[in-house]
């Protein structure tokens, strides 16, 4: 006999376990200004679309957030990268950006890294945390 899964026993262990850093996500929301005295072209103008508990995971980190649950449960993609945040997170659009503001960990490799979405978050017919498949565009 086999037991059920209890889909909100899984979605509280995987938001405790890996949402543990804290994400933004802005929307941009129209064209950099041209500073005419200098020439220069300033920063985009955004919107905060969220801040609160999430992840960025590498294709390595996916393999490490598969130990911690203990099973597989992310499939290999084309994007090196993934945001997980919570369901009642608002949904990313594309080419939103996601930055990591603060890192759970001693070693926060993610902290000023930007990342842009590539594509709608991933749907499932029993979703646990959200998934947008996202592309790094940190300035050099």
């Amino acid at each position: 006999m086999t037991t059920g899964i209890d889909p909100d026993e899984v979605r509280r262990h995987l938001e405790s376990a890996l949402l543990v850093d804290t994400v933004r996500i802005t929307r941009p929301t129209g064209t950099a200004p041209l500073d005419p005295d200098t020439g220069l072209v300033g920063a985009v103008p955004v919107e905060a679309v969220y801040e609160g508990a999430g992840a960025v995971l590498s294709g390595h980190g996916q393999v490490t957030a598969e130990g911690i649950v203990g099973r597989q449960w992310l499939d290999d993609t084309v994007s090196w990268y993934r945001l997980l945040t919570p369901l009642g997170a608002p949904l990313p659009d594309r080419y939103d950006r996601v930055e990591v503001v603060a890192a759970h960990s001693g070693s926060p490799a993610t902290v000023g890294r930007i990342w842009q979405v590539l594509d709608p978050s991933e749907a499932s017919t029993v979703e646990l945390v959200r998934v947008t498949r996202l592309d790094e565009i940190t300035p050099p």
